[in-house]
């Protein structure tokens, strides 16, 4: 199956796609109504505009170090996943997104880096929680939040995860339990982008260490804005051979050209003897 990722309404009834994700809260704190034509899709704990009018939000490394759009390696603010009062915001959000459609996407769930978070408030927790190693407390923290989202979504529970399939590094990384978090997820979404696809050995690579280290389905999403068709497809096939669904973000007509050519090869190809 094909399906889109997009930030455009329209784009969800689409008939080249056979699935439809769609954006209602983004790592920018743009917000948008929630819609039943596609999977509504919110970025957690991944918010420029939630940060900047309260840079105390922003996890803080042992170093002392904000994780904002400013620091390396980050491309967006994060806000500290232990925030009650922006947790109980984002459940509301699900919630809402879930009145809609029972199906609902959740997006950059999880601590920004392994160094993070170190706030007072962090400190406090972690001291007084039963654990005695950090990484175990935060993948607590994690779990708990998802648990809590998946009690309000009926349908379908995706999550996406950072595209590090490597024993360890997610749950070092982000504080994400994959083994725990099948408890409460139904598919795992993997983006894998580049802006070309001129060489796609490395996708198979990930994708196929993605294929064992998840017990549960996963879909892997490309970026398809401004990339060659014939690279697109190259990539399309190369993904489809591990992934449950191949998504398209963020430009669906070169995903529908893609998808188009894909098809009319697929019928120039039959032969009847």
């Amino acid at each position: 199956m094909f399906g889109v990722v997009t930030r455009n309404e329209e784009e969800l009834e689409w008939p080249e796609f056979d699935a439809s994700f769609y954006e209602v809260k983004d790592v920018t704190g743009r917000s948008a109504e929630p819609v039943a034509d596609g999977v509504n899709m919110v970025s957690c704990f991944g918010d420029n505009a939630a940060v900047e009018a309260r840079p105390e939000l922003a996890p803080v490394s042992d170093a002392g170090e904000r994780a904002t759009r400013e620091r390396p390696y980050f491309d967006w603010a994060y806000v500290c996943p232990t925030r009650a009062d922006y947790r109980e915001g984002m459940l509301e959000i699900i919630e809402d997104c879930a009145e809609v459609n029972p199906d609902v996407r959740l997006d950059d769930v999880g601590f920004p880096r392994a160094e993070y978070c170190h706030c007072e408030r962090c400190a406090e927790r972690f001291e007084a929680s039963e654990f005695d190693d950090r990484f175990a407390w935060r993948a607590d923290v994690i779990t708990e939040f998802v648990a809590e989202a998946a009690e309000r979504i009926p349908g379908r529970t995706y999550l996406t995860l950072y595209p590090d399939p490597y024993p360890g590094h997610l749950y070092e990384r982000s504080g994400l339990d994959l083994d725990a978090l099948a408890e409460y997820v139904d598919e795992f979404v993997v983006p894998l982008y580049d802006m070309a696809y001129t060489t796609t050995y490395w996708l198979e690579t990930i994708a196929s260490g993605f294929e064992d280290a998840l017990d549960r389905p996963f879909s892997v999403e490309l970026y398809a804005v401004d990339v060659d068709v014939d690279s697109l497809i190259h990539a399309a096939e190369v993904a489809e051979a591990y992934g449950e669904n191949v998504l398209f973000g963020y430009d669906a007509s070169n995903a529908r050209a893609a998808l188009r050519r894909m098809q009319a090869e697929s019928r120039d190809g039959v032969s009847h003897g």
